[in-house]
């Protein structure tokens, strides 16, 4: 379980950052929401993903619940889900 946390963390986090860096500069100055239609989708299936296997893998890691709210916080802050990674899940 914590090997596909790791994976859904990864690209949960990689497609924030597309999300964020490149799809919404693209809308706000060219006019083209077309990217963040296209990112936007998987980004809210992998963020859900992510919100989901963190509540179901506290207990194998044995985390408290304020590692936890660290975890789900880590999820709306762009970088945050790899220093989850390199932090709490190596």
């Amino acid at each position: 379980m914590k090997s596909i946390f790791r994976i859904v963390s990864f690209l949960e986090g990689v497609s924030y950052l597309l999300l964020l860096f490149v799809a919404v500069p693209i809308k706000y100055f060219q006019g083209e929401e077309s990217y963040v239609k296209l990112l936007g989708m998987p980004h809210g299936i992998l963020f859900m993903l992510y919100i989901v296997l963190a509540i179901v893998i506290k207990k194998e890691m044995n985390w408290d619940n304020k590692t936890l709210g660290i975890v789900l916080l880590a999820s709306i802050l762009p970088f945050g889900t790899f220093y989850i990674d390199k932090k709490y899940l190596r």
